[in-house]
């Protein structure tokens, strides 16, 4: 499959929502995507069972706080300088990219710099969503290692950590995002080509090509994108059941960036006396609850979008007075398995509730 400008912008659209409000805005990915699919043409995405198993594949993305991304850009040249220090140590030509996250800017974080490497992108990634720590991969989950991995700045610093405890290894690359500024890139989790095909999860950049491409068409032909969106989801055999759960106005918003994190809250007064919802996020929003009863959780997918042009909005773009709809998506099967909540579930956040799957709190799966 290509990647030409269409599949771009949809690409854009699908990985925005994928971020359950995180990820980064992939706005910025998306402008420098384009003006590389008109200087050397569209990008390259290869399937996982098209991977020779003996093929060194590279997951890559950003570290930080989106508060900080949305005001400090990079240089361009962070992952390509990762890349090519990941290929120094392995003594060999890094075969493909891979996104360590499909939502937000992460989604499109590989494709800059494969196209400068000439290689392609992997149609899969390490999360199916966006989590806001490094260990929230399944790749962690099922006991790989993160290191080597190297972190690098717009400034042109490089670090390479070396460890074999994945929360150590986000610790110390959480430290360095914050030195670098911010944020900063990193090249984790390198995978063979088989243990690509094992442990990551495949398709989700069509996946979200084809969630950007609903929204779009109906937005075209005067259809409810949020129902093309809902429709979207279920058909990609990622994201079983979705849906709207709130429909409001933003009322009140506290946020602020701290140990390399934008945390906070907002609450969203309802529409037609549904009462409140608050939201608690960590760079993604994490729960929801409606008059004090959750209404979704992590690792399920949980979106803040305007109600009008079903654009999603990141954690750090929230603001008072926006009219907004909330809209749920089961996670991928594998990150609720009970030993992925371990690392993703509620409880890994702090939050003493059980971890209920959002078609059980909201009816979906009662017809």
């Amino acid at each position: 499959m290509r990647i030409d400008r269409q599949a771009l912008l949809d690409l854009a659209t699908g990985a925005a929502f994928l971020g359950s409000g995180g990820g980064g805005d992939p706005y910025y990915s998306q402008l420098l995507g384009e003006a590389e699919i008109a200087r050397r043409g569209a990008f390259d995405l290869i399937a996982l069972n098209a991977l020779a198993d003996d093929a060194l594949i590279a997951p890559c993305g950003w570290i930080g706080a989106p508060t900080v991304s949305a005001e400090k850009l990079p240089n361009g040249q962070e992952a390509l300088l990762g890349l090519r220090e990941l290929e120094r140590i392995s003594g060999r030509p890094i075969d493909a990219v891979m996104a360590i996250e499909i939502g937000g800017g992460n989604g499109l974080a590989p494709l800059l710099a494969a196209a400068e490497l000439g290689i392609p992108v992997v149609d899969a990634d390490g999360m199916g969503r966006a989590f806001p720590e490094s260990q929230m991969t399944v790749f962690s989950i099922d006991g790989l290692s993160a290191c080597p991995s190297v972190v690098t700045s717009a400034g042109g610093a490089l670090r390479l950590i070396e460890t074999d405890d994945n929360l150590e290894h986000e610790r110390q690359a959480r430290a360095l995002s914050i030195e670098f500024g911010g944020n900063a890139h990193m090249v984790e989790y390198p995978l063979s080509g088989a243990a690509a095909k094992r442990h990551a999860i495949g398709g989700s950049v069509s996946a979200a090509i084809a969630i950007g491409a609903a929204v779009r068409i109906a937005r075209a032909t005067g259809e409810d994108p949020f129902e093309a969106l809902h429709a979207a989801l279920r058909a990609s055999g990622l994201y079983p059941f979705a849906g709207t759960i709130f429909d409001g106005k933003v009322v009140d918003v506290e946020r602020e960036t701290r140990g390399g994190f934008s945390v906070g809250r907002v609450v969203i007064e309802g529409f037609g006396g549904e009462g409140r919802m608050d939201l608690e996020f960590q760079n993604e929003n994490l729960i929801a609850r409606v008059n004090g009863e959750v209404r979704a959780m992590v690792p399920d997918l949980i979106t803040v979008m305007d109600r009008e042009t079903a654009d999603s909005i990141t954690t750090e773009r929230l603001k008072f007075g926006q009219r907004v709809k909330v809209v749920g998506a089961a996670a991928p099967a594998m990150l609720r398995a009970e030993r992925a909540l371990t690392f993703v579930g509620p409880n890994a956040f702090g939050f003493t509730e059980p971890y209920r799957p959002i078609e059980d709190l909201n009816g979906w799966n009662r017809g």
